[in-house]
């Protein structure tokens, strides 16, 4: 998936996949030459948690980062955490989905969960961003019961540190 060495930055809390809570990790690659950050919890979650989130949703947001080594400008930025704000506290504190991982740069921002449904997902998504200014985002689904773009990215880096 990766061209370039991975580095772990640090640790941060994140996901509740089981009664404990896991701590997760910031990383960080190289794609044609720009940084991108990522953000996961480094651990695969067991098959029943899989189970109930079959497919997989990613929310894309490309913004101009030319100015910025392709990261967001600073106000830019904080909308993509109002809106990740969002989706967690309106999305996944009901169940709806998991965040997987983020990613930020090269002039692209996405948020990826796994889902129960695309229509829920959706609309609970228009009612958690009903208020909310327009977002310049295009969400995709997938279908991928095995988790198999997370194994993918816990390979890469797991090989990278």
């Amino acid at each position: 998936m990766f061209k370039h060495l991975i580095l772990i930055l640090g640790l941060i809390s994140s996901m509740n996949i089981n009664a404990e809570e896991p701590k997760g990790v910031i990383g960080e690659v190289y794609i044609n030459g720009f940084p991108v950050i990522y953000k996961f919890v480094n651990e695969f979650p067991n098959e029943d948690f899989r189970a109930n989130y079959p497919r997989l949703v990613v929310v894309s947001w490309n913004y101009d980062g030319s100015q910025n080594n392709g990261m967001p400008e600073n106000i830019v930025n904080e909308r993509m955490i109002v809106l990740e704000d969002a989706l967690e506290e309106k999305i996944e504190d009901l169940g709806i989905s998991t965040h997987v991982y983020s990613r930020t740069g090269n002039n692209l921002k996405e948020l990826v969960y796994h889902i129960r449904d695309d229509d829920e997902f959706l609309k609970a998504l228009n009612s958690a961003l009903s208020a909310h200014k327009y977002y310049p985002i295009k969400i995709t689904f997938y279908e991928d019961k095995e988790w198999k773009d997370f194994r993918e990215l816990l390979n890469d880096f797991n090989k990278g540190s």
